[in-house]
């Protein structure tokens, strides 16, 4: 995750590019993100990278108010689309994988007995309530 050497034009290509469709590098609101990345960069982009000085001239208008912009300000190398790699750093990779998780649920997790007799005792009732309906008759004639 980076975008690399932002005093490179290869690295303002990738800000750039990244940029296309997003207004700030974190979020919806101007972050510290932002400061973090603006400071990185030397100057004002060239005007053929246009969303990268669109962000350029709109981070530089909070100038006075960078110290109060919300987030917590992180290195520069977890800033940034994660396909490129980071040449700013010393090479140090975080190893956490995303699987510490689960949203939806595995099924190779054991089941508590109490959840187990609490679905059972949920699916009986369903079904008595479901043999009680009458069954569904439709008025429609028949052709």
């Amino acid at each position: 995750m980076g975008f690399g050497d932002l005093k490179s034009p290869a690295g303002l290509q990738v800000l750039n590019n990244y940029l296309a469709d997003k207004s700030y590098i974190e979020g919806y609101v101007p972050s510290q993100a932002d400061v973090a990345v603006f400071e990185a960069v030397s100057g004002p982009p060239p005007a053929d990278l246009c969303h990268a000085l669109r962000w350029y001239n709109h981070i530089k208008s909070y100038e006075k108010e960078k110290a109060s912009l919300p987030g917590v300000k992180k290195a520069l190398g977890k800033y940034g689309p994660a396909n490129v790699e980071d040449t700013t750093e010393s090479g140090a990779t975080d190893s956490k994988d995303d699987d510490d998780i689960d949203l939806f649920g595995s099924d190779d997790e054991e089941e508590s007995e109490e959840a187990k007799r609490l679905r059972e005792e949920c699916l009986a009732q369903y079904e008595s309530k479901k043999a009680e309906k009458p069954a569904l008759v439709s008025n429609l004639p028949s052709y």
